[in-house]
């Protein structure tokens, strides 16, 4: 299933303020969030404004490097929710597609630094149906949220 970065919010929790990137997928109403870290909702919201600040971070680095071996990243795929053990939710999985000189390679990793370096390369987005079905939530929920960028200035 298509998807994109619909937004990134903070979400109050009663463990304090929890960044979210919010999935919209294509020809669906419902959206799929997937609570990061602050580090990682910064950089999204900051590949998606394509904001050159100067010297690279983690996230532009690692493009860097992979763009001087001649790989570039083909789409990233949000694959599967695997359930906690203290029935507190579940830990999102990605990968991350990449054509190389040597061929396709998937590299397993994080959704938030996944989508940190699709927001960067407008790579496509994909969400499993099991990932959607599952982790879908109500739209307006997360509507209503602040936008990390306006919270970053605070901090």
């Amino acid at each position: 299933m298509q998807a994109t970065i619909d937004a990134v919010r903070v979400a109050g929790t009663p463990q304090g303020p929890v960044p979210v990137v919010v999935l919209a997928v294509d020809g669906e109403e419902d959206v799929v969030p997937i609570f990061i870290g602050f580090e990682e909702a910064t950089s999204i919201a900051r590949g998606l404004e394509a904001d050159d600040i100067g010297r690279p971070l983690t996230h532009d680095l690692l493009l860097d490097v992979m763009e001087e071996l001649g790989s570039r990243i083909d789409r990233v795929v949000v694959s599967e929710i695997q359930e906690r053990d203290d029935g507190q939710g579940g830990t999102y999985i990605a990968d991350l597609h990449l054509e190389t000189p040597r061929g396709g390679a998937v590299v397993d990793a994080r959704p938030s630094d996944s989508l940190a370096l699709a927001a960067r390369t407008n790579a496509d987005i994909e969400v499993t149906e099991e990932v959607y079905e599952n982790g879908r939530d109500d739209r307006s929920k997360f509507e209503e949220l602040q936008d990390i960028r306006d919270v970053s200035g605070e901090m």
